[in-house]
């Protein structure tokens, strides 16, 4: 029988204007809908069962109209959700769905080299206590060749701060536009850079499943 464990992947970017020399308004739109994909699709390993029950975080629509944390707060961080004692519905249900996942999976694009501000911003909103002990995956990407390597890195110590423990392998994906179709078909299945994504998830799957026996049997990591 398959493992299943609650997701949330937060999507880092909350672009949403074209540029001026054209492309996409959000080129972190292709890569989601991969990562997504991926995570649909998934049986994990042939020594472990495992289908993902995701949600995605996104920026545009939890700081948008109606948004969970419009109501209460901004993509300033105005209102972290700890600070209050009692949350509107939406913020509630956002914050359960942060708490109660098994794992994350970060997909984020390299801003000056380090984590951008609507990541950082939607994730620390809530407290370390919604992420402790629990595992995340990291997936930076770029226009250039580079991935995302170096917003990688500050993403890795957000994570370690909050207490979702990054798994040891990455996933950087450089110019984008070159692997995948706007619905985040990879157009060359071959392509060595793609591999990453199922090598990184076979990690986050082994060690959410470790984690989760743990909190289960021994409670909330000190």
């Amino acid at each position: 029988m398959a493992t299943t464990l609650k997701t949330v992947v937060f999507m880092g970017s909350a672009k949403n204007v074209t540029p001026p020399w054209g492309g996409d308004a959000r080129l972190g739109d292709r890569v989601l809908k991969w990562v997504v994909n991926a995570l649909t699709t998934r049986q994990g390993t042939d020594k472990i069962a495992v289908k993902h029950e995701f949600s995605v975080v996104d920026p545009n629509d939890v700081f948008g109209k109606d948004g969970a944390l419009a109501e209460i707060s901004a993509g300033e961080l105005k209102t972290p959700t700890f600070f209050l004692a009692e949350l509107p519905p939406k913020a509630a249900a956002l914050k359960d769905t942060i708490a109660g996942a098994d794992c994350y999976v970060i997909v984020s694009p390299e801003y000056n080299h380090v984590v951008p501000p609507a990541l950082a911003s939607i994730m620390g909103h809530f407290g370390g206590s919604c992420y402790s002990g629990k595992p995340s995956a990291i997936v930076t990407y770029s226009p250039g060749p580079w991935g995302g390597m170096r917003a990688a890195m500050t993403i890795c110590n957000m994570c370690h701060e909050l207490g979702c423990l990054p798994v040891s392998k990455l996933c950087g994906v450089p110019t984008v536009s070159d692997l995948l179709e706007e619905d985040g078909t990879p157009k060359a299945n071959s392509e060595r850079m793609l591999k990453q994504l199922p090598a990184m998830l076979d990690q986050l799957e082994w060690l959410a499943i470790a984690m989760k026996k743990q909190r289960e049997e021994a409670g909330p990591m000190p």
